[in-house]
């Protein structure tokens, strides 16, 4: 995988592992931030409001740098962790998989609930649609309206990305490209008059 690339899901999947009368309810759903895990929780726990345990794993970011695991009163190790790692077997990011738990009045021990966490999350991705997407750099250019043409003439031959524009005497673009292509577009970018560049963000 180039290091510009990472993988992730488009939509959400769902799956299902039954052991011993307990029902894991699995569900993987593709998130970017903090605040949609919050919501993504809230909504299932209320969606499955009569099940005992609401297990998760996510990992966020296109270096994956960002996880975090929640046994939600399961014994400790035996719920998130399992989960984490199916996500990890498939070099998967920007992903939270919740796995809702329906006791089923027998208890499993910790490999077996290791076993059913780790097949429940597994059945959501089985389910689920794999993609892999480009790591992108987002910059803000301005420049005089005289280097215009020179401007758009690098947006067009690099193929780059564009979200805002203004022109005026002094012109204002927002525009995003490959994170593996950033030198040369820079560079092509610092040799028109005039032009300053700001970088925004990676994602």
């Amino acid at each position: 995988m180039n290091s510009d690339t990472y993988k992730t899901i488009i939509g959400s999947s769902s799956g299902i592992y039954k052991e011993k009368g307990s029902r894991f309810v699995s569900v993987a759903i593709p998130v970017t931030d903090q605040d949609q895990i919050k919501l993504v929780i809230e909504k299932i726990r209320k969606e499955h409001h009569d099940a005992k345990h609401h297990c998760y794993a996510y990992i966020l970011g296109h270096e994956r740098l960002i996880w975090r695991v929640n046994d939600d009163g399961e014994p400790s190790g035996t719920a998130g962790r399992p989960i984490l790692g199916q996500i990890n077997s498939l070099g998967l990011t920007n992903i939270i998989i919740v796995v809702s738990r329906y006791f089923g009045g027998t208890l499993l021990g910790v490999s077996g609930l290791i076993n059913a966490y780790r097949s429940a999350a597994a059945s959501a991705l089985a389910n689920a649609k794999i993609t892999e997407k480009t790591v992108n750099e987002y910059y803000e250019i301005t420049f005089p309206f005289s280097s215009l043409n020179d401007v758009m003439k690098v947006l067009k031959e690099e193929n780059l990305g564009q979200s805002e524009q203004l022109f005026d005497l002094e012109c204002r673009i927002k525009l995003n490209f490959r994170k593996s292509v950033q030198e040369k577009v820079l560079n092509r970018f610092s040799r028109i008059e005039g032009l300053t560049h700001r970088y925004i963000d990676t994602y």
